[in-house]
Order: C-alpha cells, then structure tokens, then sequence
C-alpha cells in the first residue's frame, strides 16, 4: 500500500533507492540540517544499513516520490510505541532543486494521515536543530507542530553547540489542522 500525499507518494524503500539517500545523507548541506551524527557512508554501509531495517516493524522508513521527479527523500516513523501510540517522525528532502516548493509540507501531512488515520496513533514527535528555520517553519506554521520543549547544546555542528527543538502533535491537533485548512479536500492528488 501506498501513501497518497498531494503532490508526493510515499512507498516503500526499495534497493534502487540506496544510491540517491546514500548521496544525500553524504552531501555536508543536507547532513548538517538533521538531527544525529552523520559521517560520510559508503555502498556497502548503505546496502547493510537497509538490510537491517527494511523488515522492522516499529521502525519504518519511506521513499518520498514526486511527481516527475522519483524519488527526493525519506520519511520515518520510528520507535513506533503499540502501548502509547506514539511515534517519532523526520523527513529529509534530499534532491535541493525542489526544496521549499511544498514537497516537504505534503509529505509530512501524507506521513500524519497515515499515522492518525490508518494506524490509530495518538501523537507524534520530532526534534529539529535550533538553526534550521525551513524545517520549524514547516513543521509549526504549516503542519500544525508545538514546539514543547528544548533540549539545551545537544547539536555540535560546525565546531559549536546548538539546541534542539523538541516538537510534537496530537491526533486531535492534526484533525483541527485539516478541517481547518481542508487540505485534503483537494482532489488533484497524486495518483
């Protein structure tokens, strides 16, 4: 099954999808946005990391395709919580020419959809890096995100301490959010 977004179409990850993240996990612009350590990855390192993901259950990671563009990014859902119906959620929109055109917002309302609406979730959470203003301004002016809290120096990039951002959403913030905004009214979505 598919998740119908908008303007994107989330999938599953598939092997010919390596190459492309494994090159935008390596570009030093994308890996200092997101939250984590990154270190420069090679094929075999990608090849063994989706060996050892792909069949995990409470860990799901999926291809962003756009329109005529394939394949742009991933989309996760991990440390997916049965008991509390919980999740923590982050994207990463690799391919730079189509940043900032709505990709990013439909994918994270596609992500929501799917977790509210067809896994029966009740909140989701995040963490963005207190300088990456495209990422808090998606997730909280367009996608309906509270900034809950901060965790203080937690980010060393570019031989500095920053803070994180730790942002989440209830089902019920989400519900609001669409009814509000009629985002998917819309029928000109992605077949």
């Amino acid at each position: 099954m598919n998740i119908m977004g908008k303007k994107v179409v989330l999938r599953a990850l598939e092997p010919s999808d390596m190459e492309a993240l494994r090159s935008y996990h390596n570009d030093p612009d994308i890996a200092k946005m997101v939250m984590g350590w990154s270190f420069p990855i090679s094929s075999y390192e990608q090849e063994r990391w989706y060996e050892r993901i792909i069949g995990d259950p409470l860990n799901k990671r999926f291809a962003i395709d756009a329109e005529e563009h394939g394949f742009i990014g991933i989309s996760t859902l991990t440390n997916i919580d049965i008991k509390y119906r919980s999740a923590f959620h982050g994207i990463m929109i690799g391919a730079k020419d189509i940043q900032g055109k709505g990709y990013g917002t439909d994918t994270v309302m596609a992500t929501m959809r799917f977790a509210f609406e067809e896994l029966g979730l009740e909140r989701l959470d995040g963490e963005i890096v207190e300088f990456n203003k495209a990422s808090i301004g998606l997730y909280t002016k367009k996608c309906g995100w509270v900034v809950e809290g901060k965790r203080r120096r937690s980010v060393f990039r570019d031989d500095q301490w920053h803070d994180s951002l730790i942002v989440g959403i209830l089902r019920e913030d989400y519900l609001k959010l669409v009814e509000e905004t009629r985002y998917w009214d819309c029928q000109d979505m992605m077949v």
